[in-house]
């Protein structure tokens, strides 16, 4: 979608929504509105059921932690609406103490959704039929995504199968893969990503 469709697809969401929609961006062909965890299932169902916008399908629910922050966590929903072809992104800032409502009743998809973002992050979405581990080991303690996760003192499980049984085993982790920047490659990092160097080459030959 152009910039310019994205605009008006926000102006109309905000004037549906003036009160629970607190930010919105527009940026490389997305659209981006920032709510609170209280407005989420609102947001989400009036974007559902409006007629204009029919985002009927949840593509995903993921988590994002940004630790400088008081409140740390983002529980990001990327929602599409097949009948106007249009996708759009909400995003909703808590912290490990505030629950964010779940979704599941207004979408069931966001059930395994959910448990992932509880599971790696510990975002809690309260009112969740089931909320649970989903990928961690059985006895898993801690949230592996966050960023101020440790990479050492903890153990996985697997089963071996020459000893035919499960095993526990220290997590080995290279700490050389634990570097982050905080930028978003959406956006656009401030240095060369590998391979890039090669369009600036050839937008030089044009």
């Amino acid at each position: 979608m152009t910039d310019e469709a994205l605009r008006e697809l926000a102006d109309h969401v905000t004037g549906l929504l003036p009160k629970e929609v607190n930010a919105v961006h527009v940026a490389v062909g997305d659209l981006t509105l920032e709510v609170a965890p209280a407005d989420i299932l609102k947001v989400l169902r009036t974007l559902r059921d409006e007629p204009l916008c029919q985002f009927t399908t949840l593509i995903d629910i993921c988590g994002a932690d940004y630790p400088e922050r008081a409140r740390r966590f983002d529980a990001v929903y990327h929602l599409l609406s097949m009948r106007q072809n249009q996708r759009i992104r909400i995003k909703v800032q808590t912290d490990e103490e505030t629950p964010v409502p779940s979704c599941c009743d207004l979408f069931p998809a966001a059930n395994w959704f959910e448990r992932e973002a509880f599971d790696l992050y510990g975002i809690v979405f309260s009112g969740h039929p089931d909320l649970r581990r989903i990928l961690t080991d059985y006895g898993f303690s801690g949230y592996p995504l966050r960023k101020d996760f440790p990479l050492t003192g903890f153990v996985e499980v697997r089963y071996d199968d020459e000893q035919k049984r499960v095993v526990y085993e220290p997590v080995k982790l290279m700490q050389e893969f634990r570097s982050f920047d905080f930028m978003s490659p959406w956006e656009g990092a401030k240095y060369v990503l590998p391979g890039d160097e090669k369009a600036g080459k050839a937008k030089e030959g044009k």
